[in-house]
This record gives C-alpha cells, structure tokens and sequence, in this order.
C-alpha cells in the first residue's frame, strides 16, 4: 500500500486527525518564510502526543546542522531538506534519515535536479521561491520512470480528486499532500484529510 505523507502541520487536532485517519508520515515546516512555519515548542508538543506509527518530519530549506539537529531533539526523526546548500552535512546528529526534495531535469526524462545519489527522494513541482506547497503537478509519467528507480515520495498539487490517478501512473513509495487538504494554508480542512487518505489508500 502506498504510504500517505500529511504536510504543512501547524495544529494539534490536524495531527490528531490525520493520524487517527491513517496517514503515516506527518510534515512540519521549519522554514520561517512558509506560511506553514511551526516553531518548534508547538512542535515539540505535537509530537509527543503522535502515536508510534506515524513518523514527524521536519521540513527544511537550507538549513544548517544546528537547525536540523534543534528540531531532532524536539522530536523529528526524518529531515526533509529542499534547496541546493550542502551546510548541513558532516554535522548531524546520529539516527537522523534525510530525505532530500529534488525535482525533474529540464529536458532529461529519467533524470532529477539536484542530481542526489539517495534512494529515496521527494519530488515535487520545481519552485525555487517557495519550495513545495504551491499546488502544482508535475509530469506524472516523467515522474513514473524515477519511481522506477527508487523510493518516491510523490508530491505536487496532489487532491483527493486526483490522488488515486497519480498512484496508478506514478506507483510511488508514498504521496504527500499539503494545500490540496487546506482551508487555507497550515489550517487543514478535515473532511478532504478524510477523503484523500481514503482514495489513496483505496489504490491498489
């Protein structure tokens, strides 16, 4: 079954729903220019209450070590880092999985920028500006040949209209949702939380 990634958490009864719902990955953008951003107390004390089965993220764009390693020890377990700065290696703590946010190559199918090595990678619309979270699609076939390859985390203007055609071309490792659940951004509206982890999890 594919894995269901919950993005842009900013409140405590959205974590609770998308857990209690099945979502097994939850995001909190650490990145304070998003209209996502939580501070890490809030997510601190989100995360303490998260049952054993979904796992934190922290969302980032260039960060350093430090940023990285402040938001493991409120809890995060998985750093995913959008943005092209190396800063934050040769510094973390152990234990940490990083997760990088890459996009498709212009004119390359088969192909990512930045080019990593990692098996597994989220891939998402390119936005140097805003980086994730603008609503945006992406090639689906394209993406269809890296999830061929290794473990995609598939975002990009994913809905519950649209999230159980993108499994069936993509067959990805997992999708990732953030505005296509909101009410406005960070604020998630829990009917739509419902109904696109059901369609997701309805794809075979």
């Amino acid at each position: 079954m594919t894995a269901i990634k919950i993005c842009g958490i900013t409140r405590r009864e959205d974590a609770d729903q998308a857990a209690a719902l099945g979502a097994s990955f939850l995001g909190f953008v650490m990145w304070k220019n998003s209209p996502r951003y939580i501070p890490l107390d809030r997510v601190r004390s989100i995360v303490a209450t998260l049952p054993a089965s979904v796992t934190p993220v922290g969302v980032f764009v260039n960060p350093t070590a430090d940023e990285v390693n402040a938001a493991t020890d409120a809890g995060i377990s998985v750093a995913q880092i959008h943005g092209e700065s190396s800063g934050w290696q040769g510094g973390l703590m152990p234990g940490v999985e990083v997760i990088r946010a890459v996009h498709l190559a212009e004119g390359r199918p088969g192909a990512i920028e930045p080019d990593v090595p990692d098996r597994r990678v989220l891939l998402d619309a390119h936005d140097p500006v805003r980086h994730g979270g603008t609503g945006q699609t992406i090639d689906w076939a394209r993406a269809r040949l890296i999830a061929q390859a290794r473990q995609v985390i598939l975002a990009g203007g994913l809905t519950p209209g649209n999230v159980r055609q993108a499994i069936g071309e993509v067959r990805p490792f997992a999708v990732d949702v953030s505005s296509g659940v909101e009410l406005r951004p960070g604020i998630k509206d829990h009917q739509l939380l419902q109904r696109f982890i059901a369609a997701a999890k309805e794809t075979v």
